[in-house]
């Protein structure tokens, strides 16, 4: 069951890397600020991931969220996305958090999140995460 929107960020793709020609794979690294349950957050995420073999994107990726001076959580998760004939791409997938925070980002402990990316041709992206209860 889908539960309360948890995150709200926005960020940008930072850079991008050919792992393998013969799959082939490419990583990506994004940067993200915004807000996950009101606290302001910046995450670092990476994701690998293969272009689109009969439409579809699939890739894994993990991140890093910092909150505040020593909040820190960390995800991993995975997601499936369509690139328009424009150049935008749509993702959707899920997270699973992990976190020691006793602070603002302690509930996100074990969490797991329900995503939907929006990167369009320049490389912005805008991102929402409900958690999946």
């Amino acid at each position: 069951m889908l539960g309360e929107q948890i995150a709200e960020l926005k960020g940008k793709i930072m850079t991008q890397r050919v792992l393998d020609t013969e799959g082939p794979t490419m990583e990506s690294g994004f940067l993200f600020t915004g807000t996950i349950k009101g606290a302001p957050v910046q995450e670092t995420v990476t994701f690998v991931g293969r272009p689109p073999a009969g439409g579809v994107l699939y890739g894994k990726g993990q991140g890093i969220i910092m909150a505040g001076e020593s909040e820190v959580a960390t995800f991993t998760g995975e997601g499936f996305g369509r690139i328009s004939p424009s150049g935008s791409c749509t993702v959707r997938g899920s997270f699973f958090y992990r976190t020691p925070s006793a602070g603002k980002l302690a509930f996100l402990n074990n969490v797991v999140g329900v995503f939907e990316s929006e990167i369009d041709a320049e490389g912005n992206v805008t991102e929402k995460v409900w958690e999946w209860k």
